[in-house]
């Protein structure tokens, strides 16, 4: 952790040491990083917001497929802490969006020719979360046949079960009656919900002292969508707010896709189940 001077600091505080901070965080990388494509003032924020967003999702992803290994290894405590501190990421990642949003209009469209067909559609990383959270559609690595080490990190998170689907896994090995396709299939398919799913989740919610890992387990989930959809929803707000409801960089559509985006679930039984009280 980052330290600060103090009377009273050991003499030797200010020595060179073996391995410096910068050395260590790799800051001559990291700070060099920022290459704007035009004279404009504000091109500086759009860069950095983005590569932070991207430092975030890095570690999201290191943690979900962390979370999910454990899961599927039974060690429910671990997966737990892990996912929560997946929240504590997500929520520094929906306030960078009041960053982003003090760029206006005008100022967007000034640096809006430097990003020439760039967009953030096309961050592979984004696609890894969607994949890893059980949004399975292999129409979104096109754009990175391109770059075959891309290409092949994300046909091996589509082929491997997602985080839910370990959970769902989980529940078949706790005793609940569940179809084949929950525990075996081509996992590189999305799966429609399944009444049995949630009739397991319902039990579990309706006897949540006798199922605590469980129940914990199902909210975590519930919560990690919850901020999922806020990420989203801030997204799109702030995308509405700069550029109105014009096309967005890379041809995509911009607002009409995000708006789109918010009406999908990654968990759809443990949102159904929620009316069935």
């Amino acid at each position: 952790m980052g330290e600060t001077d103090a009377a009273g600091d050991a003499p030797d505080i200010h020595q060179c040491p073996d391995i410096s901070y910068g050395d260590y965080l790799a800051l001559d990388q990291i700070l060099a990083a920022q290459h704007p494509r035009s004279d404009q003032h504000d091109e500086m924020l759009f860069i950095i917001i983005h590569q932070a967003s991207e430092l975030w999702m890095k570690l999201i992803l290191h943690e979900l497929t962390a979370a999910r290994d454990r899961i599927a290894a039974d060690d429910l405590p671990s997966a737990l802490k892990m996912i929560a501190r997946v929240g504590r990421i997500q929520a520094q990642m929906i306030q960078s969006w009041d960053v982003l949003a003090t760029l206006t209009p005008s100022e967007y469209g000034r640096i809006r020719p430097a990003l020439g067909q760039s967009s953030g559609f096309q961050s592979y990383q984004y696609r890894l979360l969607d994949f890893i959270l059980g949004a399975r559609n292999p129409a979104a690595m096109k754009v990175h046949e391109a770059t075959p080490a891309i290409h092949a990190r994300l046909t091996a998170m589509l082929a491997s079960p997602s985080l839910y689907d370990e959970a769902v896994k989980l529940l078949g090995r706790r005793g609940f009656a569940l179809p084949q396709d929950a525990v075996s299939r081509d996992w590189s398919t999305s799966c429609a919900p399944r009444a049995e799913v949630e009739a397991a989740w319902l039990a579990i919610y309706r006897a949540p002292e006798a199922y605590w890992d469980l129940y914990e387990l199902a909210e975590k989930l519930v919560d990690l969508e919850y901020r999922f959809q806020q990420w989203r929803f801030s997204h799109l707000k702030t995308v509405e707010r700069i550029i109105g409801h014009k096309m967005g960089t890379g041809g995509s559509s911009g607002v009409a896709y995000l708006s789109r985006a918010l009406e999908s679930s990654f968990f759809p039984e443990l949102l159904k189940v929620r009316g069935g009280f």
